[in-house]
C-alpha cells in the first residue's frame, strides 16, 4: 500500500490541505482563506459552505501538486480550529445557520448567567474548563435558541451538532458517518473528560438534546471512507484531532512533562500530564491531549490571547516595521538599559489570569524610548506570558521548578531567532524548533498513517522527530529575576482588578 497520507487542516482563518510522503514530508501542499463574517461587535461567523468548498479546492490541488491521484493515499487525517459550532439538517446535510466561531463572544452574558447560578464548579470536575463563551456548549445553546424551530426540532433528532471536524466527515462521507474524536469533544463544555461520555448533566443545563451529538472516537480509528465523487477514490479517515492537541502529537510530545507551545496569532501551550487528570488551581484548563487504543492522555493548557498579533500590530497600526521580519534587527538594537514592558491585553488577558477586561498598556517609557524598545518589548512580551503560563502549570502539576521542562515550539513567530532565544532565557529552559513546522498537520497525518499501518508507531515516530535548533538559556539569574518582577508588576498595574 502507498505511503502517501492526506492531512486536512482546517484553521479559523484559512483551509490547507498537505498530502505526506511515505517519508512523512510535504510532498503536495495548498492553501485557501475564506470570509470571516461579522454580523456585529463581538461576533464572528463563518459560512460552512465556504469552508467545506475550501476543503474540497485545497485537496485536489494538493493532490495534483504532489503529482499524484487520490488512489495513491493511503488514509486521511482531519485537524480544525476547536470549539467552532456547526448545527446542520440530518437529511439535507444543510446548515441551519452559519457557523459560531471560537472566538465569538455573543454568550458572555449567558456565561456569567451560569456562574451567579454557582455552577462554574460543576462544569470545571466535569469538563476541566471555564464557563466562558470561548467554548462551544453555550454557543449550541444560543442557536437553539435563536434559530426558529431549531429546540424542537433538534429534540425530534432532525438536526446535527459538530465542531468543524464532524461536519467535513458528515460531508465526506455523505452522511454516513456522524462523529467526532475524544479532543474535539472535550472542548465543548458538554463532555465530561473523565468518564469519557457526553454528560446528561451539563447537557441539561444547556438545554441541548443527547440525539443531536456525534458519536465519539479515539484519534486514530475509523471514522469512514469519503466518497468516491469528490476525489476520484475512497479514502478512509483514520485520524482526528483538534489542532492544539494534533500540533501536541505532531511535536510527538507522547513522555509525561513534555510541553509544546504553538505562537501563531495567540499562544497555546499543552503539558503533558500523562493519564492524570490534574485539576488546575492557577485558572488553567485541564483537556485531553489524546486518546489512543482506548487510554487517555491529558493535559494542562494555557491561552494567550496575544501572541504573533502583538508584531502584527507593529507593523499594522504603529507603523514601527514594514515586514514582521524587521522585529528581529530592531530588537537587537534595543538599549539595554532601558527596561520597557508591554502587556499586550488588546482583547483581555489569557490563562492564567482571564481577565477580559483588562486593556494593553506599556510600561517604563523614558525620553529615550523609540520603536526599538517597543519592538523588544512586545517580543518579550510573548516570553513573559509563556513564562507565566510555565510556572503555572509546574505550580499544579509536581510543583517543580521548571528546570526539567524542554519546550518544543511551532507556529510563524518561531522562526525569529531572536524571540527563541529570549524565550530561553526567560523561562531558563531549553527551547527547541523542529524541522517540520507544519507540526498541526503532521499530528493529524500520523494519527492516520500509523492506524492505516503505513508509517511508524508512536515510539519510532517520536524517534524520527528532528529538531532544527535547541536554543539554551544564556541569561544570567540576577537579570532573569529583575526583568520577571518587573514584568509582573506590569501586569498586577493592567489588570482591571486586584
Amino acid at each position: 500500500m502507498s505511503g502517501y497520507i492526506l492531512a486536512i487542516d482546517q484553521g479559523t482563518t484559512s483551509t490547507r490541505a498537505i498530502v505526506f510522503d511515505g517519508d512523512m514530508k510535504i510532498a503536495g501542499i495548498e492553501q485557501k482563506e475564506f470570509t470571516q463574517h461579522y454580523p456585529k461587535p463581538g461576533w464572528v461567523e463563518h459560512d460552512p459552505e465556504e469552508i467545506w468548498a475550501s476543503v474540497v479546492s485545497t485537496v485536489n490541488k494538493a493532490i495534483e501538486t504532489a503529482g499524484i491521484t487520490a488512489k495513491d493515499i493511503a488514509a486521511l487525517g482531519i485537524t480544525n480550529q476547536r470549539e467552532t459550532v456547526v448545527v446542520w439538517d440530518r437529511k439535507t446535510g444543510k446548515p441551519i445557520h452559519n457557523a459560531i466561531v471560537w472566538q465569538d463572544r455573543r454568550t458572555a452574558s449567558y456565561c456569567e448567567k451560569l456562574k451567579r447560578q454557582d455552577l462554574e464548579k460543576l462544569f470545571t470536575r466535569h469538563t476541566g474548563l471555564l464557563l466562558d463563551p470561548y467554548f462551544s456548549g453555550t454557543k449550541l445553546s444560543w442557536m437553539l435558541a435563536n434559530v426558529k424551530g431549531a429546540r424542537a426540532r433538534a429534540a425530534k433528532g432532525e438536526l446535527c451538532f459538530g465542531t468543524i471536524d464532524t461536519f467535513l466527515i458528515w460531508r465526506l462521507t455523505g452522511g454516513k458517518s456522524f462523529v467526532t474524536d475524544a479532543t474535539n469533544a472535550s472542548r465543548t463544555l458538554m463532555y465530561n473528560i473523565g468518564n469519557n461520555a457526553w454528560d446528561e448533566d451539563l447537557l441539561e443545563i444547556l438545554r441541548v438534546p443527547a440525539a443531536m451529538l456525534p458519536e465519539v472516537k479515539d484519534c486514530a480509528a475509523d471514522f469512514g471512507v469519503a466518497d468516491t465523487s469528490i476525489f476520484g477514490a475512497a479514502i478512509p479517515i483514520l485520524g482526528v484531532a483538534g489542532d492544539q492537541q494534533a500540533a501536541t502529537i505532531g511535536q510527538a510530545c507522547f513522555e509525561r512533562g513534555m510541553m509544546k507551545s504553538t505562537y501563531g496569532t495567540g499562544c497555546f501551550a499543552l503539558l503533558n500530564t500523562g493519564t492524570d487528570m490534574v485539576r488546575s488551581k492557577n485558572r488553567l484548563l485541564t483537556t485531553i491531549a489524546y486518546r489512543l487504543n482506548g487510554e487517555t492522555t491529558y493535559a494542562l493548557e494555557g491561552s494567550i490571547f496575544i501572541a504573533g498579533a502583538a508584531v502584527q500590530w507593529l507593523r499594522d497600526g504603529l507603523k514601527a516595521i514594514k515586514r514582521a521580519a524587521d522585529s528581529d534587527g530592531l530588537a537587537e538594537k534595543a538599549d539595554p538599559m532601558q527596561e520597557v514592558y508591554l502587556v499586550p491585553a488588546f482583547t483581555g488577558l489569557g490563562a492564567p489570569h482571564w481577565d477580559p477586561d483588562a486593556r494593553g498598556a506599556i510600561f517604563g517609557l523614558t525620553r529615550n524610548t523609540g520603536p526599538a524598545e517597543i519592538v523588544r518589548a512586545a517580543l518579550e512580551a510573548v516570553c513573559y506570558q509563556s513564562r507565566d503560563l510555565l510556572d503555572a502549570m509546574h505550580k499544579d502539576w509536581r510543583n517543580g521548578s521548571g528546570k526539567e521542562t524542554v519546550l518544543r515550539v511551532d507556529g510563524g513567530m518561531v522562526a525569529s531567532d531572536w524571540t527563541m532565544q529570549r524565550l530561553a532565557d526567560l523561562l531558563d529552559a531549553p527551547v527547541d524548533r523542529p524541522t517540520i513546522l507544519e507540526t498541526t498537520a503532521l499530528g493529524a497525518a500520523w494519527l492516520a498513517g500509523s492506524r492505516a499501518g503505513v508509517w511508524p508507531d508512536r515510539k519510532s515516530f517520536a524517534k524520527a522527530w528532528a529538531r532544527d535548533r535547541r536554543f539554551e538559556p544564556e541569561m544570567d539569574e540576577k537579570t532573569r529575576t529583575v526583568k520577571l518582577k518587573g514584568w509582573r508588576d506590569a501586569v498586577r498595574r493592567t489588570l482591571s482588578t486586584e
